[in-house]
């Protein structure tokens, strides 16, 4: 590293304490390790790894539905308070 730059960048301090853990058990340091992500990144032309939203899965998506269905049908009898359903449950 002939040509090695002092970087400083902003990183919570669980998260460094957490990683800086993770990364001696690997046998590294923080240096090396960003040192990885950078190359790696460079190498892929880009985030070397996936970066994606959370996607609902199919038991969420059926409950989704499930849900919207009963707001939007007019036969099923709907409450306005947790008393008013609990009252007509004759509890």
């Amino acid at each position: 590293m002939g040509n090695a730059v002092a970087t400083q960048i902003r990183i919570d301090s669980d998260i460094k304490e957490q990683a800086e853990s993770l990364f001696n058990e690997l046998g590294l340091n923080m240096s090396s390790a960003v040192n990885i992500f950078l190359r790696s990144a460079i190498r892929e032309n880009g985030i070397p790894f996936q970066l994606k939203l959370d996607e609902p899965n199919e038991t969420t998506l059926a409950a989704v539905e499930e849900g919207d269905r009963i707001a939007y049908d007019k036969s099923i009898k709907g409450y306005n308070s947790a008393e008013e359903m609990l009252k007509d449950l004759g509890l």
